[in-house]
């Protein structure tokens, strides 16, 4: 492996250092994109049982505002309760950019990398080549197997630039998927959320309270 990278030369300096950032952005990123850490399990739901209840004091909001990307997002919309619906919407959407831009933190460097990877590798083969027909200029053809040894050195760097840049490539598009998926499940747990506030949603812990009460009948 030593005796592949000094036969790559210098462009193999930067290849394998966008290869260990891209190795670092995917770990941080599987670690930060975890669900629970996104998505906490059961937190739309409590959440919806506050503004049921009337439980929204500011040490609540701003505890579920640190909680979670999902949490931002419904302290959003606790903070301008009692608002027209349409206003709601507006702060939750503009706060839900903010979530997203964070969740997509490191990913416009990842899909560089991708990009970048194969066209450095390859400045890597054409300089390589470049060195080796100076030579057979200088010093004429000599040993045919030394000739493709060298041609074979000089690709070292552009096989490099693909190892990296495929990876990459399915990391990046692997993370925009997944952070879809949740722009997907927050925007309903807000839409839930709104419809809590707006009396047209009952959250199944509420709900039973009001199960003993007698049914209205429709006058015909």
């Amino acid at each position: 492996m030593l005796e592949l990278v000094k036969a790559g030369g210098w462009p193999m300096v930067p290849l394998l250092l966008l290869g260990v950032i891209a190795l670092a952005i995917v770990l941080e990123r599987l670690w930060s994109l975890r669900r629970n850490e996104v998505t906490p399990p059961g937190l739309g739901e409590e959440v919806r049982n506050w503004a049921a209840r009337g439980k929204l004091d500011p040490t609540h909001i701003e505890s579920l505002r640190r909680n979670s990307p999902l949490g931002a997002l419904l302290a959003a919309a606790l903070d301008v309760r009692g608002r027209p619906r349409e206003l709601i919407r507006e702060r939750i959407e503009d706060t839900g950019r903010h979530v997203v831009h964070r969740m997509e933190r490191y990913l416009n460097a990842l899909g560089t990398i991708a990009s970048a990877g194969p066209l450095l590798g390859l400045l890597g083969t054409v300089v390589g080549m470049i060195q080796m027909f100076l030579g057979i200029l200088d010093h004429g053809v000599g040993d045919v197997n030394q000739l493709a040894g060298g041609i074979g050195k000089a690709l070292v760097c552009t096989a490099t630039g693909m190892i990296i840049a495929v990876p990459a490539l399915m990391a990046h598009r692997f993370f925009k998927g997944r952070i879809a998926g949740y722009i997907i499940e927050m925007e309903q747990e807000a839409t839930l959320l709104l419809d809590t506030m707006d009396g047209r949603l009952v959250p199944a812990a509420v709900a039973p309270a009001a199960a003993g009460a007698k049914p209205v009948t429709a006058k015909g």
